[in-house]
């Protein structure tokens, strides 16, 4: 008994935060998917481009209406009827104030 106590190797912690086997991190590229969606230079210029030439939808300017008479819940229930989803219409109705805003100015 007293021999295989002297062989015990001193290693790392087995149980814990810390145990396992050492290795080093293996630096990986951030995935494409993160990326998607971010809204790019090019993608900001285009769309700003396209709604100074269209200018708003039949919709969007109903939308500008309900907000410049003060009916802001009416307005976000009419965008969420028209756009199918609540988180959609909320960013549909911040993006409307946003070019009331921008009318005044």
């Amino acid at each position: 008994l007293g021999a295989c106590r002297a062989m015990a190797v001193i290693h790392d912690m087995v149980v814990g935060m810390n145990k396992g086997h050492k290795v080093t991190k293996n630096p990986q590229k951030p995935r494409h998917s993160r990326r998607r969606g971010r809204l790019t230079k090019k993608t900001k210029f285009v769309r700003d481009l396209v709604r100074e030439v269209c200018g708003f939808a039949p919709y969007e300017r109903r939308c500008i209406e309900l907000l410049r008479i003060g009916k802001d819940k009416r307005a976000l229930r009419f965008c969420k009827k028209r756009l199918g989803s609540h988180i959609r219409a909320k960013r549909k109705r911040e993006e409307m104030q946003a070019a009331i805003q921008a009318q005044r100015k």
